[in-house]
């Protein structure tokens, strides 16, 4: 079997894989949330990197009988008007992040990574590493909001560790219209393209 690390510490992450019943480790990455790129997918992409590529030399050795192992990294960010939202500051820039969104459509962009390095003993010396970097998009419109609602919305504390200061899967799910794409996108982790990869690399993690 491959032993599978998250590179994260991030509550909904932690869900998903619990949620799809596969076995792994958290091991958060020692990195600075800041990236450069051309666009919102460059930089998700980038940061995934960092990310992975972090935890992936931190993490131990391979242990006897382990096939392999799986390091996941994964970055979000909402994308409105040519702005990339992350995580709000503050209040106020809850309050500002909700304001640009109501009555109108963004989009969610997650970047992952994937690095399996191989046993050695299993699939000869000559294996290397191999990474696996993608970005999914996913469009959500969010219903006209008052100023009442997102006040009220931003008092819960739920917006300030989610880009774009919000949480589909939370309490501003009633505000949601409509989503193009996949909803495990929009929470932070592409869970049915990260599956597919790694099935095009002849692994399969729910077994």
């Amino acid at each position: 079997m491959y032993r599978i690390i998250l590179a994260s510490e991030s509550p909904r992450r932690k869900e998903i894989m619990d949620q799809m019943g596969i076995a792994y480790e958290t091991m958060p990455a020692n990195v600075a949330e800041e990236a450069s790129g051309d666009g919102p997918s460059d930089m998700v992409k980038a940061l995934a990197k960092l990310k992975a590529r972090n935890v992936n030399i931190q993490t131990k050795k391979l242990q006897s009988g382990e096939e392999g192992l799986i390091v996941i990294g994964a970055d979000t960010v909402v994308y409105h008007n040519g702005k990339i939202l992350g995580k709000p500051k503050d209040r106020e820039d809850a309050v500002k992040m909700l304001e640009a969104l109501s009555g109108d459509i963004h989009e969610v962009y997650t970047g992952v990574c994937i690095i399996i390095s191989r046993n050695k003993q299993e699939h000869g010396d000559n294996v290397k590493d191999e990474e696996i970097v993608f970005s999914v998009s996913t469009k959500v419109a969010v219903n006209p909001l008052t100023r009442e609602q997102i006040e009220d919305y931003v008092d819960t504390k739920e917006p300030f560790d989610k880009a774009g200061a919000y949480a589909i899967q939370g309490g501003f799910g009633i505000y949601i219209k409509e989503i193009h794409g996949d909803y495990y996108n929009v929470v932070g982790f592409p869970i049915a393209r990260i599956y597919e990869e790694l099935l095009a690399h002849g692994i399969n993690i729910k077994k």
